[in-house]
């Protein structure tokens, strides 16, 4: 009895000091898995590129649930192009093709960029924010506690991932002089936003491109997110 109330009087006292380890990596990684934990949650991202280099800007809303669908609607230019998910699987709507399979939307059309062929492709590895939070997280060097939120520089590799891309059958671009930083905030232990920079010149066929963007995630309806996909979609999905 007397060795319980010591060894339960030496756990409180070790309480305080087992919290005061944890770091704001851990803090935000924390947040980011009890994020992707919930039945399902929205958001609101955008990209700013100031000298317009780098393709994908404008906005993009998202709605996902644990372990069911996740909808994206993606604004570039002057079309809204849709996406539904499910596991390892993807659709898009287009303006002109309606939903087609990723298959569909990447046969090769002749050469030459197509942005709708591009945007099915990343759809096929597509991280939500709880996926993508955590995943910068530990692309940060360092991640600090100040007035502006959980910040750090992300190192060199964690810059260059965020810059590059792989098209279909060839190498991935050149990157050069990759520089990124991310800040998250947190609201009682909860990730509500965050947001990652990103410098460097991307070196594709021949031709440089210097890449300035800022990306911003906004987390919304935790817990009240709905999604409705059309029996057309859900069957291109099986």
């Amino acid at each position: 009895m007397k060795k319980n109330i010591i060894l339960g009087i030496m756990l409180l006292a070790a309480g305080p000091l087992l919290a005061a380890d944890s770091s704001p990596k851990d803090d935000v990684k924390s947040a980011a898995a009890a994020l992707g934990g919930q039945a399902n949650y929205s958001w609101h991202a955008t990209q700013e590129s100031p000298g317009g280099g780098g393709f994908g800007g404008g906005g993009t809303d998202g709605k996902t649930e644990k372990d069911g669908y996740t909808w994206i609607s993606m604004v570039r230019g002057d079309n809204t192009i849709e996406a539904v998910i499910k596991g390892t699987n993807a659709v898009i709507k287009t303006p002109d093709n309606g939903w087609q399979t990723v298959a569909e939307a990447t046969q090769d059309n002749g050469g030459g960029f197509n942005p709708v062929m591009f945007i099915a492709r990343t759809l096929q590895n597509y991280k939500t924010p709880d996926l993508q939070a955590a995943d910068l997280a530990d692309a940060a060097k360092e991640l600090k506690q100040d007035t502006n939120g959980i910040s750090g520089d992300l190192t060199d590799d964690g810059a260059k991932a965020l810059l590059s891309f792989r098209p279909r059958g060839g190498d991935g671009p050149t990157i050069s002089n990759p520089k990124g930083s991310v800040t998250f905030w947190l609201t009682d232990g909860k990730l509500v936003k965050y947001q990652f920079h990103v410098t460097g010149t991307v070196s594709f066929n021949g031709n440089d491109r210097d890449v300035d963007r800022t990306t911003t995630v906004e987390i919304k309806d935790v817990g009240a997110t709905t999604i409705e996909v059309p029996d057309d979609v859900k069957n291109k999905l099986q």
